[in-house]
């Protein structure tokens, strides 16, 4: 142990610890130009990948495309969800029941007609065509029910809508007509 004390204190021990430090620093540099090198022979290998383009960049605005089509996509589904909670509500189904209220009328030119939304929440409207005069009369349907009384063709305008997903028309003598599927 007193040698190596001893040795620490000699100026050959400063001389070998130069030396070791000059040759670390030429380590060092040559392991910078080596990274340079390096890194110069990536940026060309890369414009060569790119079609003359940078395609480190272009991968960074691929990135960054992709994060605002991410953030539309949110937007979108906020939208598309609004929206069928806002269809929920519209006119959905139509049942129609055409039919002869007066005896002294001919053809069935009195009808009931039921239009619903999803829940089977609307209006059912019943049209008299008589001779003499012609009225509309209109009342709320809410979950398939109206509070006011209904004819029997009103009702039959009702259940032939809830039944439906389209447009349904239904004559006394009981034939039914289809439109859309």
């Amino acid at each position: 142990m007193e040698n190596l004390l001893e040795f620490i204190k000699t100026d050959n021990f400063l001389l070998i610890s130069f030396f070791l430090n000059i040759i670390l620093v030429i380590i060092v540099l040559f392991c910078i130009i080596k990274i340079y090198l390096m890194n110069k022979k990536y940026i060309i290998f890369m414009k060569k990948l790119g079609n003359g383009n940078n395609l480190d960049e272009m991968l960074k605005g691929y990135l960054m495309d992709v994060r605002e089509i991410q953030k539309d996509n949110i937007e979108i589904k906020g939208y598309y969800t609004k929206l069928n909670n806002d269809l929920a509500s519209c006119i959905q189904k139509i049942g129609l029941v055409r039919y002869n209220a007066f005896k002294d009328v001919g053809s069935d030119l009195s009808f009931a007609i039921a239009l619903l939304d999803k829940n089977n929440n609307g209006v059912v409207f019943n049209g008299l065509y008589g001779s003499e005069s012609s009225n509309i009369y209109a009342k709320p349907i809410k979950n398939g029910v109206s509070t006011y009384q209904l004819s029997s063709e009103e009702q039959d305008a009702i259940e032939i809508a809830e039944q439906s997903k389209n447009f349904i028309a239904k004559h006394k003598s009981n034939e039914l007509y289809k439109e859309g599927k």
